[in-house]
């Protein structure tokens, strides 16, 4: 489970990479970059196969990145999400964010999260960051309350 004070931490950044963009615009990846926009994140689109994502750059990794990320939210497989957070390792990148989908696994992986501790990297292993953002729809408010009731909500 994540610590709030971790969560808070890597939303008080600014400028924050979001790796695994899709090329759907539909989809879940990109709906979150423009989201992150709206709120005044310089929120940065990386996937190696784009050039660009909503009319802004798209950069093929994250050494391309300039200037640097204060944070990367990692979309991705697990197999990628652990290549990734050895880069953000060799970059200094001091915060990682590796979204898990419902069930399903998404990005999370559980050696790229010891990977991120054992690196000195911040690590928010999971949440969806719909639940912390402020203004969200009533489903993210939904998700969060119950996230709380169950005990599973970070503290």
């Amino acid at each position: 489970m994540s610590s709030m004070s971790v969560i808070q931490d890597f939303l008080a950044q600014k400028r924050i990479a979001v790796v695994g963009v899709s090329h759907d615009p539909k989809d879940f990846s990109r709906m979150l970059l423009r989201s992150m926009r709206q709120h005044g994140y310089e929120a940065v689109a990386v996937n190696p196969t784009l050039t660009s994502a909503d009319d802004a750059p798209c950069y093929a990794r994250l050494v391309d990145v300039a200037p640097p990320v204060d944070g990367v939210l990692v979309m991705t497989t697990p197999a990628v999400t652990d290549e990734i957070v050895q880069q953000c390792a060799q970059l200094h990148i001091p915060r990682v964010w590796i979204y898990r989908a419902g069930n399903k696994g998404g990005a999370a992986s559980p050696q790229a999260v010891e990977f991120c501790e054992a690196h000195g990297i911040a690590v928010v292993p999971g949440e969806c960051p719909y639940m912390f953002m402020s203004e969200e729809s009533w489903y993210h408010r939904l998700h969060g309350f119950v996230q709380k009731i169950t005990g599973h909500y970070p503290h």
